[in-house]
């Protein structure tokens, strides 16, 4: 499996469905612009028969953090932390579903990002959940904001210590 950067020219955005609007249209309408601005970046995963064919897909940008909505054991360690890397959409065509292609595009983000963070330096990633979707994200160790049901984030120390126990 391949997971590139969108390619206007080469990814066929206008089948997409994952059966949320809100992230058919941001990839149809949005993704490329957000890119050229230098705004986030989103990759996609393409079906290995048909390259143009988007299983599915992530963008990542970065984000500001507001430390007092960490839990107290994280919040000593990071009080003055004002940035995290964030993962603004993830999804997969409907069609896809219940494949793991989901893990496997979170799995990517989060490399990503970890190789980010070496460089420039950031302790945490944040996601914005879709409705309904915060238990995926829980049962991979992301964590819940205090009094913000879609908004979780993940220490990346956390995400180190589990990719070294693998």
């Amino acid at each position: 499996m391949n997971i590139i950067l969108l390619d206007k020219d080469l990814h066929d955005r206008g089948q997409f469905d994952c059966g949320v609007d809100a992230l058919n249209n941001y990839l149809k309408l949005m993704a490329s612009q957000q890119a050229a601005r230098d705004n986030s970046r989103t990759y996609v995963l393409e079906d290995e028969k048909e390259r143009k064919k988007i299983i599915g897909f992530y963008t990542l940008s970065m984000s500001r953090i507001d430390p007092s909505l960490l839990p107290n054991n994280l919040l000593k360690k990071h009080k003055t932390v004002e940035t995290s890397g964030l993962i603004a959409r993830l999804a997969v065509d409907k069609h896809y579903s219940g494949k793991g292609y989901g893990e496997m595009l979170l799995i990517d983000a989060l490399n990503k990002l970890l190789s980010a963070s070496k460089i420039v330096g950031f302790p945490l990633v944040i996601v914005d959940a879709k409705d309904g979707m915060s238990q995926f994200y829980l049962k991979y160790g992301f964590i819940l904001f205090k009094d913000q049901k879609n908004k979780l984030f993940i220490p990346l120390a956390t995400y180190q210590k589990a990719l070294k126990q693998n």
